[in-house]
């Protein structure tokens, strides 16, 4: 009776550890990625500021505001990003027309790579352009721009791995496009201020996970 149950035991053990070892292996076969905060909500640590508009920190939110020469502006990380997944928020005031642009250069103001839109209603939010090049590779289709609220907070989310590259808006699907030169492109996030004055958005929440 008691070598059965030391065998008993013994079969558990093995049951246990073998177990054990599935159970590593499955959690090592998934990449695991890291999420960065690119704002830390207390001052530009991490960015560069490009052109002679408006970066600023205001109770914990990023801002940017058409300057007296009311000219084209960016503000880029420093860190270069590829592949990645990021989200933000954005609140627009004034004009509020502005963008998000990935694998992106800036040389003074003028800018080398894809820009997802940020606009008023009716400018294609979530379509994307390409600055100094082809111009508009793909808008999103009319009926989605209700999904931007003007005036209130908005979040967005774009998705770059490869040539490949998708945003979302308040949870709506806005665009997806396979494009061969994106998929060359290196380069920073960054946020634009468009030219012609009279533009304010709000930023928060700018959290990047490299793919």
């Amino acid at each position: 009776m008691r070598l059965e149950k030391i065998l008993y035991i013994e079969k558990n053990l093995q049951m246990m550890k073998t177990i054990s070892l599935y159970l590593i292996f499955f959690f090592l076969s998934f990449p695991i990625f890291a999420q960065e905060s690119l704002f830390n909500g207390k001052d530009l640590e991490g960015w560069n500021i490009h052109g002679t508009e408006l970066w600023y920190v205001d109770q914990g939110l990023l801002v940017c505001e058409s300057g007296p020469d009311k000219a084209y502006g960016y503000l880029s990380t420093k860190k270069y990003y590829d592949d990645f997944d990021l989200t933000l928020d954005f609140k627009q005031e004034s004009n509020g027309n502005s963008g998000v642009f990935i694998r992106s250069t800036v040389e003074g103001t003028k800018v080398s790579g894809w820009q997802v839109e940020v606009a008023p209603p009716g400018y294609d939010t979530g379509g994307v352009y390409e600055s100094y090049g082809r111009g508009w590779l793909i808008k999103p289709e009319k009926e989605k721009d209700k999904a931007l609220k003007m005036g209130e907070w908005n979040t967005m989310r774009i998705r770059v791995v490869g040539d490949q590259i998708e945003s979302w808006l308040n949870g709506t699907p806005m665009i997806s496009l396979k494009d061969e030169k994106i998929g060359e492109g290196k380069g920073s996030i960054a946020l634009q201020i468009h030219d012609g004055g009279g533009i304010k958005v709000r930023w928060r929440n700018l959290v990047v996970t490299p793919l």
